[in-house]
């Protein structure tokens, strides 16, 4: 073994006896009385462990340990003391002790711990790898996983547009990424230095988005004791993202027009106009051309904001993107949960590409998290995805029209599925509960 431990005690005597355990065990281990000398130590050669008496002269084990993760955030520590409290054990966890261990130390406990803490480092260190080699190099668009055709595609089109200046529709089902490709066009281009500021058109209420976007004099309205600037203004020379565009109102749809012929924003309850140079990026998951022709979206606005179109496909037509989308949330969620996992079981994969993913990689990034919350040991077990993967009823492919329109589509979907509980139905569409009620209501759609 070549792992590095470096022991801070002020106790010669322990710390002489732990290099004796340790040295045999087949580490490198060295010893300081003091968190200063420690500090010195760590700088000329970095420990893979440190273990650290709390109470020491000087700087406290603590603080060590901050010290410590400031210049080495994967730095794995595990404190010891004689003079057990529950506030300092809080203390201790909180600031990111690996392990919390009270004097007299029985040696087999602290080589146990200290033998699982370089086993995670370890993990830690292998995901980091197994991240990077699974996003590749895609520069601004490393957070875009996937080596599907589909996807290849898309982002070969988004590297063609980012640094023009025309307007981009982002179309595709809840869950598809549209607000990370919105930020991948952004970051791209020419404006990156400047805010990306995305904006959801359906989270917010009408009378308060206008003056959100706006901004507002003082006065304008009671309540308005100072000026306010707005996001209109806060966009200016960068990039504004405005998603779940077509639930503006026909108001807003024609005030947002003008903001994009004229660019230049008046704010509420002011006579002075201000010019403005931002790039408008806009999303929605209905079907913007069906709601055209039946005049909920105003035509001459869809040709403004339509310049260019990009349509993100579901997950469930790149099932190859799957598999790599999978491990790459398991990568990222293992090391931030602290669980050692390394692997999704042959029978779990095969129900994960399988399935019919109608909340897309929202839907997957959620379930592969709860995976890593529940499983133990090293693998995702199927026991550990969510029944309605597991058993034969679950939602497949054949079970919906896929010709549907999108509104259509989550309509059947929701009569289908009228006996799942709404946080699971909703959280399968990758809609919030709020929303799901909505639609609900709007379909006349009574819950069972």
């Amino acid at each position: 073994m070549d792992e590095r431990i470096l022991i801070v005690d002020n106790d010669e005597t322990l710390c002489e006896s732990l290099k004796g355990v340790f040295s045999r065990e087949g580490y490198a281990v060295e010893s300081t009385g003091t968190a200063e000398s420690a500090l010195k130590l760590i700088e000329e050669m970095p420990c893979d462990l440190i273990i650290t008496e709390i109470m020491l002269y000087g700087i406290d084990g603590i603080e060590l340990l901050k010290r410590a993760r400031e210049r080495y955030p994967e730095q794995i520590v595990i404190l010891m003391t004689a003079n057990a409290s529950l506030d300092t054990a809080i203390k201790a966890l909180k600031a990111g002790a690996y392990d919390y261990l009270l004097k007299p130390l029985m040696y087999e406990e602290i080589k146990q711990s200290a033998k699982n803490a370089l086993m995670e480092k370890s993990l830690r260190t292998e995901n980091i790898i197994l991240k990077k080699e699974i996003i590749g190099k895609r520069s601004d668009f490393e957070k875009i996983v996937g080596e599907s055709d589909e996807i290849i595609t898309l982002i070969n089109e988004v590297k063609k547009i980012a640094d023009s200046k025309s307007n981009v529709l982002l179309l595709g089902e809840t869950g598809t990424g549209k607000e990370l490709f919105a930020k991948a066009i952004h970051y791209s281009s020419s404006r990156a230095d400047k805010l990306f500021i995305p904006i959801n058109c359906s989270a917010i209420p009408e009378n308060l988005l206008e003056s959100e976007l706006f901004g507002y004099a003082k006065g304008a309205f009671t309540g308005a004791s100072a000026p306010k600037k707005g996001l209109f203004e806060a966009a200016d020379g960068g990039t504004l993202f405005l998603d779940e565009i077509g639930d503006l109102s026909h108001t807003l749809q024609a005030k947002l027009l003008r903001v994009m012929d004229d660019r230049e924003i008046r704010p509420l309850g002011s006579i002075q106009t201000r010019k403005i140079d931002i790039r408008f990026i806009t999303a929605t998951n209905r079907d913007i051309i069906k709601e055209v022709k039946e005049g909920r979206f105003r035509e001459d606005l869809f040709y403004r904001i339509n310049v260019v179109t990009l349509k993100l496909p579901p997950l469930r037509e790149r099932r190859g993107d799957v598999k790599i989308l999978a491990e790459y949330f398991l990568y990222r969620y293992s090391p931030e949960i602290g669980k050692p996992l390394k692997f999704i079981d042959e029978t779990a994969m095969r129900l994960l590409i399988e399935y019919h993913w109608p909340g897309n990689v929202r839907e997957l990034r959620n379930i592969i998290e709860r995976a890593v919350l529940l499983a133990d040991g090293d693998t995702i077990l199927p026991e550990h995805l969510p029944e309605e993967l597991r058993t034969k009823g679950h939602f497949a492919p054949e079970a919906i029209n896929t010709t549907l329109s999108i509104e259509d589509y989550t309509k059947e979907v929701i009569l289908k599925h009228q006996s799942m509980s709404e946080q699971k139905l909703a959280e399968m569409l990758g809609i919030t509960r709020k929303a799901l009620w909505e639609k609900r209501k709007k379909w006349g759609i009574k819950k069972e």
